[in-house]
């Protein structure tokens, strides 16, 4: 259930970056409640699946989740440029982050 927390969490860190993109330095009224609201909900499951978890690892998890989806929305939602790097590199986040729960599983 904790780890399920930190993946709501970090696709909820996705939505405030996106937010605070779209906020254009908070002078935009909608997304920047959307950031307040998105970070604040992260932050809380984030807070509550510590309880249980190694911090190491479900930090890297939040953060990698919420970077690779930050980076994938932009490409399919943002119009950002689609490269081969940058693609590599998600994979790469993804298997970290994958790499890094499994650890955590097995270290219980």
């Amino acid at each position: 259930m904790a780890w399920l927390l930190v993946v709501v969490a970090g696709l909820l860190e996705t939505g405030f970056a996106v937010a605070l993109k779209s906020s254009q330095g908070f002078s935009r009224l909608l997304p920047s409640v959307l950031f307040v609201v998105f970070a604040a909900g992260s932050f809380t499951l984030l807070s509550l699946a510590l309880r249980s978890l190694p911090v190491g690892p479900a930090y890297a998890v939040w953060t990698g989740i919420g970077a690779a989806g930050t980076v994938i929305f932009g490409m399919v939602f943002l119009g950002e440029a689609v490269q081969t790097l940058k693609l590599v590199s998600v994979v790469m986040i993804i298997g970290g982050v994958v790499g890094l729960q499994l650890s955590s599983a097995a270290g219980h």
